[in-house]
Order: C-alpha cells, then sequence, then structure tokens
C-alpha cells in the first residue's frame, strides 16, 4: 500500500491508544509499514527515567536515592515496589514521568512534521487518554478487544498469570470508556487478517480525507 498523504496546512496525527493485548502494536506496525511516522511512547517512558533527566532527579526527590541501583540508574524493580498497591504514590510518580514524556513526543511529532511534512504521524499510546494527552493530536484511534481473549493473548504472549492480567484490565480504563471518545474504533477480537482490513478501510478513508 502507498504511503498516505494528507492534504492539509499541518500533517495529520493520528493518536492510537487501546488496552493490554488488543493490538495497538500491531496496528502501529502495520500505520508503519504503510508509510506512517509513528513514535512509540512507551520508547518515550523508558528515556524518561534515564539518568540525569527531570523525572530522574523529580523521582530520586520524591522516592528516595535508594531507588538508584548500582549503575547510576533507577532500578524500577526498586521504583515499582513503593508505588505498587499504592494509588497516591503511583499518582505521584505519573505526574513526574507523564509531563516529560508529553514533551518529548510533542518534540517528536515536531520533528517528524519537520522532516516530512505530508507524512502522516501516528502517537502510540497507552495512557493517551488518562495523561490526557488529546490536545497533541488530530483524531483518535483506539484498539478493543474481548476481555476473555484479552486475558488469553496476554498470559500466552507474556506467560503470566490470568489473574494479574485480569487485574491490570480492571484497572484500566474499560472499552466503553474509551470508544465513547475514539473518532475510530478497530476491533481486534477476530484474526490478525480482519485487524488489518479495519485498518485499511480507515487508512483509505485518510487519503481520500474522509475521517
Amino acid at each position: 500500500m502507498s504511503g498516505c498523504v494528507y492534504q492539509k496546512e499541518t500533517p495529520l496525527i493520528i493518536g492510537l491508544t487501546g488496552g493490554i493485548a488488543s493490538g495497538k502494536s500491531t496496528a502501529a506496525e502495520t500505520l508503519h509499514s504503510w508509510g506512517a511516522y509513528v513514535i512509540d511512547a512507551d520508547k518515550l517512558g523508558h528515556r524518561a527515567y534515564l539518568k540525569d533527566t527531570a523525572a530522574f532527579h523529580a523521582i530520586v526527590d520524591t522516592f528516595g536515592a535508594d531507588t538508584v541501583g548500582e549503575d547510576g540508574e533507577i532500578d524500577r524493580r526498586i521504583l515499582g515496589g513503593k508505588v505498587f498497591g499504592q494509588p497516591e504514590k503511583l499518582e505521584a510518580l505519573t505526574q513526574i514521568v507523564w509531563p516529560s514524556i508529553r514533551t518529548m513526543a510533542a518534540q517528536e511529532i515536531k520533528l517528524a512534521q519537520a522532516q516530512a511534512p505530508a507524512r502522516v504521524v501516528v502517537l502510540e499510546a497507552a495512557v493517551l487518554l488518562e495523561a490526557g494527552w488529546q490536545d497533541l493530536v488530530d483524531i483518535l484511534w483506539v484498539t478493543v478487544i474481548e476481555k476473555n481473549i484479552a486475558i488469553k493473548r496476554a498470559t500466552s504472549r507474556d506467560g503470566v498469570d490470568a489473574a494479574a492480567v485480569e487485574a491490570r484490565i480492571n484497572s484500566q480504563l474499560s472499552n466503553a470508556e474509551r470508544t465513547a471518545k475514539a473518532d475510530v474504533v478497530i476491533d481486534n477480537s477476530g484474526s490478525l487478517n480482519e485487524l488489518q482490513k479495519q485498518l485499511q478501510t480507515h487508512w483509505l478513508k485518510l487519503e481520500h480525507k474522509q475521517i
């Protein structure tokens, strides 16, 4: 499929989000293969923790010097132990990390726009809605999947306990909450081929400015 060129004053920016095992990353990879510039917020999140970043220093100040490992970087295991099961501390951590990720995402969007003004940009972010990043994008695509299928796929993919996966799903936004804010809903409860057909349909609509 040819790359998508969207005729507008600025490049089209798609916000792509979804729950665990909903096919979000597969969708992003597919869109990338069709010409989109994909920004992975998870990768930006890892960068946010790196030594000597603003988030690094804020984490140390907030959660203690013992969060720094022998390599001088944040020890995610120790940090996780400090926030696990403690909503207030988890909120404090997200208030440090999410703004940092947002800043990096905005910078990368500008870079993508400068490099290829007509290229579609995709911001893939699991917490896009929770973090309130909708203003960074033009339209919102949401991948959804039936809960039982998500549990089955996540346990098979990650080798984790089904109960742990279900607990994570229950702690996130529901499909209904996400789709209520979506411009495009991609149902990934079926096969990979079915997922790609849905993506192709909406991608072609972008090419014809039918969003």
